[in-house]
């Protein structure tokens, strides 16, 4: 399976929130695209669904998972696989999505997206679940990157050459989170920069921005990705970076906690689509 083109245009977009929908319907706003977290839509019928109707009559949509938990020791949930594709079969996404994490065991469900140990059994874990989930879905995913709090003992590789060898072995794409980049660089002594540096732009198709909030103990500072404030200008430095260097990917502005009001967040996607647009003048040089 190769990961191939995607529908969704090169330019920023917006996770999409009911609360908006009013201002969006009446302002028809000039936004590449919108994404949604598909485990808030698996249902028969009802309000939620038909605001995603009405959206996707008008815009691209992206579907972003939070519950494959594709680093769990188990295969993934069979039932949910098959309510996420009548949902991809329904709504046509440009670009489906999950994580480098887990988040299921055993029946148990968990409110966070919890880490994975760097290694090659891990690896070939997350290998079988997203072959299956892909095969099951019947299109290739993205994987996101991680925010990162803490790390394990025998780590046998690094997160980027973890990801990178998860995209050559399973034919996905790679969702590149800078905001997720900066906090773990952050929080564990790496340099962002150079990090984001290490991914092949090929295997780059989309881009998540996001802010973070700062929490400071008597042992430093830790940083938390709550995606609760607008992206901070070291992120969007890191953003013109990578952009610079791979060429124009699908952005999102991320902002699901504190949520502000329409035109605060579509300030915020108008800013990366700038940005966008004027590198896309530039040759890419990846």
């Amino acid at each position: 399976m190769s990961y191939g083109t995607p529908t969704i245009p090169a330019r920023a977009g917006a996770g999409f929130k009911l609360d908006h929908a009013a201002d969006i319907a009446r302002t028809c706003p000039d936004i590449g695209w919108f994404e949604v977290h598909p485990e808030n839509y698996m249902v028969e019928g009802g309000p939620r669904l038909a605001a995603l109707a009405r959206l996707r009559a008008d815009y691209p949509l992206s579907l972003h998972g939070v519950g494959l938990s594709l680093g769990s020791a188990a295969t993934p949930d069979l039932q949910h696989l098959k309510e996420f594709r009548r949902l991809t079969d329904r709504f046509e996404p440009g670009l489906v999505s999950d994580h480098l994490s887990w988040s299921a065991e055993g029946g148990d469900y968990f409110a966070d997206l919890l880490p994975l140990p760097m290694t090659g059994a891990a690896l070939d874990i997350v290998c079988r679940n997203v072959t299956i989930a892909q095969d099951v879905l019947r299109r290739p995913l993205l994987i996101e990157n991680p925010s990162v709090y803490a790390g394990f003992d025998g780590a046998e590789m690094e997160e980027s050459d973890f990801l990178i060898a998860l995209a050559r072995r399973t034919g996905c794409g790679l969702l590149l989170d800078v905001n997720n980049a900066y906090v773990s660089g952050r929080n564990m002594g790496f340099t962002a920069a150079a990090y984001l540096d290490g991914f092949p732009g090929e295997l780059i198709g989309e881009i998540h921005l996001a802010g973070h909030t700062v929490e400071r103990h008597p042992e430093g500072e830790l940083l938390i990705d709550t995606h609760s404030t607008a992206v901070p200008d070291p992120v969007w430095q890191l953003y013109e970076k990578l952009v610079a260097r791979i060429g124009p990917r699908p952005t999102l502005i991320e902002w699901d906690n504190d949520v502000p009001a329409w035109p605060v967040l579509a300030a915020e996607v108008r800013k990366a689509d700038g940005i966008l647009s004027a590198l896309a003048r530039e040759p890419a040089h990846a």
